[in-house]
């Protein structure tokens, strides 16, 4: 009986990062308690500080003589905050467990998909789930009378932003780590950011050399970006901030992407 045989062509990975983005959407879809529970954080934050201390403070005057109530100026770093948490929670610990213990990355990476279609497809989910979370708080901001200004409507762009810089950037980082112990150096970066970058009160508050140092670090250029748009406090300088936040995604893209291929394709 003769025998035919079958070539088995690959398969184009072009869009391959889309295939993980769908694996974890379907992971997600059973758990979307803890999927939803990321939301609340900011908003107490925001009822806490923003609302409850906006009461002793009172109304809050910026840089350009623009008079805004307290809790309008600290609801847009609010939101960039929890653009930066929910990028570096998913691209962090999520990523270092499939790849240290569920060896997820092995399997795939034994399929046509190539490090940089992993890479893309985390960063890419990372982005989507900050995108609802950001909406939502929006949405709060909204009913709480938070936003003066139809620049808001890039406040959402603005927080992909964050998340892209933040998901990038944690990604590349958690390819170095070792063992869970190492990520006590993430939050020893993370949370002097979150105090520190303009969140609660001006960076013109700051001495020359330290305000020098909060300025370059980039969770202030996400305060910046979505302060001016809840504001209408625009001006050109947001490029550079934009920019800033952009090269660094990128960047850690690129170099999760190359990790990703040298530890799991030797």
């Amino acid at each position: 009986m003769a025998t035919m045989a079958v070539r088995v062509l690959p398969i184009p990975t072009r869009l391959g990062g889309r295939h993980i983005v769908e694996r974890n959407f379907l992971v997600y879809r059973r758990s979307w308690v803890v999927f939803l529970s990321g939301f609340f954080e900011p908003v107490f934050y925001l009822l806490s500080i923003g609302v409850g201390v906006a009461q002793l403070v009172g109304d809050f005057t910026l840089a350009d003589g623009t008079k805004i109530a307290y809790a309008a100026f600290v609801a847009p770093a609010m939101l960039a905050s929890s653009a930066m948490n929910g990028a570096i929670f998913d691209s962090t610990y999520n990523i270092f467990f499939r790849m240290k213990y569920a060896k997820l990355y092995d399997s795939m990476l034994a399929t046509p998909l190539k490090p940089w279609d992993v890479a893309t497809g985390e960063v890419t989910w990372a982005l989507l789930r900050g995108a609802i979370y950001s909406a939502m708080f929006i949405v709060v901001m909204l009913i709480m009378g938070l936003v003066s200004s139809w620049w808001a409507l890039l406040a959402l762009p603005a927080s992909v932003l964050i998340g892209f810089a933040f998901a990038g950037a944690g990604m590349a980082l958690t390819t170095f780590m070792r063992s869970w112990q190492d990520f006590e150096f993430v939050q020893l970066a993370i949370i002097p950011m979150f105090l520190f970058s303009a969140t609660f009160y001006p960076v013109e508050t700051y001495p020359a050399a330290i305000r020098w140092l909060v300025e370059i670090t980039p969770l202030y250029q996400g305060v910046v970006l979505e302060r001016a748009f809840t504001t209408g406090t625009i001006a050109w300088p947001l490029l550079i901030n934009a920019a800033y936040l952009a090269a660094m995604g990128t960047l850690g893209m690129y170099v999760a992407s190359r990790r990703l291929g040298l530890l799991l394709l030797k």
